[in-house]
């Protein structure tokens, strides 16, 4: 069963490509990085062996076309190709095609992907397998008519779900039968553009579960074993955003059980490399096959935490035929580890994702820290590909110890440029009910932000060391104009702040309204400085970009400042007279033409960015008075959609 191989090809990009390469280098194989014509200064590309290029930026034109990795595989003398997880991880064509041209492919086989890549055929298997499931419909009668049909008998909440991929695409939570024509059309749009598959399956919506999945491993003799669960139970959109092991909630007779029925799973088909079953917990313990991943997670490393093993090690022994490393007898769990996804979005805009330049990024360090990241300063973050930036894991010897190492590595990562979920991360982790271990899968909804979330007002001391910073930023000759205070006007989102900074002793002083601060800067160093704000010391990082706006990150939060524009001058057309892109992305849908009227609440355009759909909705009633763009219009965030008029 020996199948040799020297050169491992990487079908993916950012962190994963770049984990995969540590190891596959460290084992002492070439490493060869397909990347898009936007990525060839990414850091993966830059790291890897060899590179190549394989097609432009849009993924179907490069990392979801299985021609050209297969001729980028036979150009650069690659004998192997691993996956990675998303893009072509879980598309049995690709397995087959990797097969076909005599390439070791580092996963399941085209028959396994196949089988465990649809929803309604992986859980034939799971029921097989004797595993419990969620009451729904998964038959191949896929019109609107069944699916209304077979929602009737399951009854309301359901879950409304693509049968091919994951990662929260093509799913929707419908809480009546008045939202599910809606969702049903969406998800189908969404599931189509993201996995080329636009099968359903309807799922009884279980109220506030656990998401709790259990990594597996087989091997070509046969071998089946489990490695514990995970709790991804934190989640917004339907995707993942905090993971922990072992899970707070799973008893060790619980994850026996699990365990089995995970290993039963696989052996049912004989899989054999890395993969995940997916599973909902209840209340009462009962818990629930979802679905299976037949790749490596984005939340893998918290498993190697916890049990000291590299999975991608395992994964590409496996694939060279060798057997499982270790039996089940022989799998241990020391501690507790956490991960967050640092993504590229705004968490106070319905974690609408973001595009910029990444000024400067600087992971924290530490007993206990990890990050995995595919970014590097002066890197793009562009709206072709998913927003997320990093991973930032801690291990600790008890939960409360990791998630307290994780909090500080949060507070002391740098990433600047771009906004990011990383005030959101530090808030999660923060609450009262994450701390207990009693997070569901509704936590966000209900406990984090039961309110759309109002954005806070930056501190006191981070305002006012923004207006110190523009005020000296050409330099400290100013010192010498004498006790003349410096007029700063500061934009932060839309919101006025007018300072004025006046040299004073060794200091400043920062004066906004009746707010008198005193200000020195102590230390600095390339983007990081140390201050004192009225006798407390502080750090923080900052950078000015290109625009002359600044970035800064202290206490915690990062926020954007710019100079004020002068007061008075037009403002443009009222917000709701005006639709404008909340993204940057591509124009999937105009729903709507000039001199048509319009009820508050309808959807008028969707966009396509990072591979969501993001509908957009008229802010009143109205007609339209224009329409700024056409299907398939590659639009930039803030540009004009479409604009109403009052009626009559």
């Amino acid at each position: 069963m020996s199948r040799r191989f020297s050169t491992v090809l990487v079908a993916n990009r950012g962190e994963i490509a770049l984990r995969v390469m540590r190891t596959a280098r460290a084992m002492g194989y070439r490493t060869v990085a397909a990347h898009s014509a936007a990525d060839a200064e990414a850091p993966f590309a830059r790291y890897a062996d060899i590179a190549v290029e394989i097609g432009p930026a849009a993924v179907k034109d490069s990392y979801l076309s299985i021609e050209r990795i297969v001729a980028a595989a036979r150009k650069t003398g690659a004998d192997a190709v691993h996956p990675g997880y998303g893009f072509l991880s879980e598309n049995p064509a690709f397995a087959q095609a990797c097969a076909d041209a005599g390439l070791v492919f580092i996963g399941p086989d085209a028959a396994a992907v196949r089988a465990m890549g649809s929803k309604r055929n992986a859980k034939d298997i799971a029921q097989r397998a004797g595993a419990p499931l969620i009451p729904g419909y998964n038959g191949p009668d896929q019109s609107d008519e069944r699916l209304l049909l077979e929602a009737e008998r399951i009854g309301f909440p359901l879950m409304v779900k693509a049968s091919a991929g994951g990662g929260g695409r093509g799913l929707r939570l419908v809480p009546g039968p008045d939202k599910l024509g809606a969702a049903i059309k969406t998800a189908r749009s969404e599931a189509m553009v993201a996995f080329g598959d636009d099968e359903l399956i309807l799922e009884k919506a279980l109220v506030e579960p656990r998401h709790v999945e259990i990594q597996v491993f087989g091997d070509r003799h046969g071998k089946v074993i489990h490695l514990g669960e995970r709790d991804c139970s934190v989640q917004r959109r339907h995707q993942k955003v905090i993971e922990e092991a072992p899970s707070p909630f799973v008893t060790p007779e619980l994850r026996t059980r699990m365990g089995k029925a995970a290993v039963a799973i696989a052996s049912e088909i004989g899989y054999v490399g890395a993969g995940t079953m997916e599973f909902l917990v209840d209340a009462d313990r009962n818990f629930y096959f979802l679905e299976m991943n037949t790749r490596l997670q984005v939340e893998h490393p918290v498993t190697e935490l916890i049990t000291g093993l590299d999975l991608v090690e395992w994964q590409l022994r496996i694939a060279a035929g060798e057997p499982l490393p270790l039996g089940q007898d022989q799998i241990r769990f020391a501690g507790h580890a956490i991960e967050v996804r640092l993504y590229a979005e705004d968490g106070y805009a319905g974690f609408l994702p973001r595009t910029g330049k990444i000024l400067a990024w600087r992971p924290a360090e530490g007993p206990g820290l990890r990050a995995d990241a595919g970014i590097a300063q002066g890197l793009d973050v562009t709206p072709y590909y998913d927003p997320m930036l990093a991973k930032v894991m801690a291990h600790g010897s008890d939960r409360e110890q990791a998630r307290r190492r994780l909090l500080r590595a949060l507070e002391e990562t740098a990433l600047l440029g771009v906004v990011t979920n990383k005030d959101f991360l530090i808030q999660a982790l923060s609450h009262e009910v994450f701390a207990s271990g009693g997070a569901t899968t509704a936590f966000i909804d209900t406990k984090l932000f039961p309110t759309r979330p109002k954005r806070p007002a930056p501190p006191p001391q981070m305002a006012a060391l923004a207006a110190l910073l523009f005020a000296t930023r050409a330099g400290d000759g100013w010192r010498s104009t004498g006790a003349q205070a410096r007029a700063v006007d500061m934009d932060w989102r839309g919101q006025r702040m007018a300072f004025r900074v006046k040299p004073r002793d060794a200091g400043y002083k920062v004066i906004h309204g009746e707010r008198r601060a005193k200000l020195a800067i102590r230390q600095r160093e390339a983007d990081r400085l140390r201050y004192v704000c009225d006798g407390v010391t502080r750090s923080a990082s900052y950078v000015f970009d290109a625009e002359g706006g600044l970035w800064l990150d202290g206490d915690g939060r990062c926020e954007r400042f710019v100079v004020a524009a002068p007061a008075g001058l037009a403002r443009g057309e009222a917000a709701s007279d005006a639709l404008l892109a909340p993204i940057t992305g591509r124009v999937a849908s105009v729903r709507t033409t000039p001199g048509e009227s319009v009820r508050k609440g309808q959807v008028l355009a969707t966009l396509e960015a990072m591979k969501m759909e993001h509908e957009i909705a008229a802010e009143r009633d109205g007609k339209v008075k224009s329409v700024a763009v056409k299907l398939g219009d590659q639009i930039q965030a803030r540009a004009l959609l479409i604009a109403l008029e009052p009626l009559g």
